[in-house]
């Protein structure tokens, strides 16, 4: 009796961790299908033409030389910055090779008194396809000399509405001293309209109506 009632206990026992697992597994799988619910995935890969000299540049000094010599960079140093206004491309080539698809423009800094890191702040506008007078917000920490830098999308207005993710930055081609391209491989996603979204609750301060 003893032992039939011992193995009893183990089967409950079993059976309550059973369950538990499977409520736990089944928690899991519902955050993650509900953390994709309301997001649209979006996949762009963008090319944008630095120009740093020459009749047609796209970048410019804003401040250069203030800071102290930077330790591994000759000739730069600490908090150099660069405004820029680039050609953005669906492909790394240049003249009929490639076609425009907007402009990047923002600013590099180069952040870091030791290492090769510039920090970039950047909106690509886009002007062709599909998300055409939608933008795109890019920031984050670029060491230059990786093959492969990994910044974030912090935003966007129009189609890319409350964007998030991230971008793969690499060096696609170096065409000439001044003129270098870089390959945007963007990874984000968007928030999905909702149909019950309605600003007439909403009160906007300073008009005539709060």
């Amino acid at each position: 009796m003893a032992r039939t009632r011992e193995k009893l206990t183990l089967l409950v026992a079993a059976v309550a961790v059973g369950l538990l697992l499977a409520g736990g597994a089944g928690a899991g799988v519902a955050s993650a299908a509900c953390g994709r619910e309301g997001r649209r995935r979006v996949h762009l890969r963008l090319y944008m033409h630095d120009v740093i000299g020459g009749p047609n540049r796209t970048a410019i000094r804003l401040i250069w030389g203030v800071g102290p010599p930077h330790a591994s960079m000759p000739g730069r140093t600490f908090g150099d910055t660069v405004a820029i206004d680039d050609l953005v491309t669906d492909g790394p080539g240049v003249g009929a090779d490639s076609r425009p698809v907007g402009r990047a423009q923002g600013t590099y800094m180069l952040s870091s008194q030791h290492e090769e890191v510039i920090v970039v702040s950047i909106t690509v506008v886009l002007t062709a396809g599909p998300y055409n007078g939608s933008t795109l917000v890019v920031a984050g920490r670029d060491r230059i000399y990786d093959q492969t830098r990994e910044l974030a999308v912090v935003g966007g207005t129009g189609g890319l509405r409350g964007a998030s993710g991230y971008v793969l930055w690499t060096t696609a081609k170096v065409w000439s001293e001044v003129h270098m391209v870089l390959e945007l491989d963007v990874h984000a996603s968007v928030p999905l309209p909702d149909e019950d979204d309605d600003d007439n609750d909403v009160l906007v301060l300073g008009s005539r109506d709060a």
